[in-house]
């Protein structure tokens, strides 16, 4: 989701790589929580004026915020490189495994260890655990030095994956899962349909937009056009999105966050301990079965991140905006930057324990600044 920014050498400072947005991406969103926490205080009847109009139980301005920000990350993902990773089992095996299969199982743990008494900001975390990455996580793998295409390939793959098994994960782990284990299910009544009424609009029409818009553009100007002079200018629509719904989020999360701030510090605490988890668990897992450094950095790199966009949809459309389940998912994408920048640091100096990429896969991942980030 960043402007493009002066191609710099593996070795320069992970900030130094950045360009300005992306570098202070921490700082907007901060910005972002500070506006919305004073438009909440200084105009008491903000939510209600925006709770009167909405989409799928969604307030008009929130829907158009994840809409605008999910777009611009899905229309620079290669939908015609799929086929690389189906042929790579060695990847698409583990990465489907540790996605579908152990992420939502950590989450879901760490939730239920972490918050036992917090019932909303649980519900909120499982559904954030419930929400792989998109293309969100393509600048931390260019930054590590990981495979591009694979990581396109498989955020292009969760996408779609996302949009068929959110809502039966969504239940089995709300409803199903706690009852089998005799927890309390802290009375949620949450259909299939309602979770992927939410995956179809706010994953299933900017999915569909992002492939159009790359299919068509590439016809009309070409692949090198559409990377170096389309995708600049869409790509900054993601980031007003995300700050937009931000404010939005916290004008009317504003009492919640004020007279409870360590709530938002125990939220904070099982999505520090996922990110650590799953990224160290996923690179061990790549060096194991024999990847190089750069796809087993991809694959740590896209069963670490999250979903955010997503989850804040379901959890507002489900839940409503002013819901603890929406707060567990705002407060993911705060947590998630400095975190992530932490771990390129990390991938880069583990680079030495791993066996050295073919020259195939050496020209398939060149660093490429000026990707897409949210």
């Amino acid at each position: 989701m960043a402007a493009d920014s002066p191609t710099a050498s593996p070795a320069a400072p992970v900030a130094a790589r950045l360009s300005f947005v992306d570098r202070f991406l921490a700082v907007w969103i901060l910005l972002a929580m500070a506006v919305g926490l004073g438009l909440g205080r200084l105009v008491p009847g903000l939510g209600g004026a925006l709770a009167k109009v909405t989409v799928t139980g969604v307030s008009l301005p929130i829907a158009l915020g994840l809409l605008v920000m999910m777009y611009p990350v899905l229309a620079k993902v290669r939908y015609d490189r799929l086929g690389t990773v189906t042929r790579d089992r060695r990847l698409l095996v583990p990465s489907l495994v540790l996605n579908w299969v152990l992420g939502p199982a950590v989450m879901f743990a760490l939730a239920w260890l972490l918050l036992p008494d917090l019932p909303e900001y649980r519900t909120g975390l499982i559904i954030v655990g419930l929400a792989r990455c998109i293309a969100m996580v393509i600048i931390w793998n260019d930054l590590a030095c990981g495979d591009r295409e694979a990581a396109a390939v498989l955020v292009a793959l969760n996408s779609v994956f996302q949009v068929i098994a959110f809502s039966a994960l969504g239940w089995f782990y709300l409803t199903v899962l706690p009852g089998w284990l005799g927890l309390e299910r802290t009375g949620l009544d949450i259909s299939v349909w309602e979770i992927a009424r939410s995956v179809l609009i706010f994953l299933g029409i900017p999915l569909v937009a992002g492939f159009l818009t790359r299919r068509l553009g590439e016809r009309a100007g070409g692949r090198a056009w559409y990377e170096t002079e389309l995708i600049p200018r869409i790509g900054p629509f993601a980031l007003y999105g995300l700050l937009f719904t931000i404010v939005v989020l916290f004008a009317l999360q504003g009492d919640a966050i004020t007279s409870q701030p360590m709530d938002v510090a125990r939220i904070a605490l099982p999505l520090l301990v996922y990110f650590a988890v799953m990224w160290a668990g996923s690179m061990a897992l790549g060096k194991a079965v024999g990847l190089d450094h750069p796809r087993s950095t991809t694959l740590a790199f896209t069963a670490a991140g999250n979903n955010f966009e997503l989850a804040i949809a379901v959890a507002i459309a489900t839940f409503g905006a002013s819901s603890g389940q929406a707060l567990a998912g705002v407060v993911g994408p705060l947590i998630e930057v400095p975190v992530l920048i932490g771990l390129v640091h990390v991938a880069l100096a583990a680079r030495r324990y791993f066996p050295q990429p073919t020259a195939m896969a050496a020209e398939q991942a060149p660093v490429q600044e000026g990707s897409a980030r949210v």
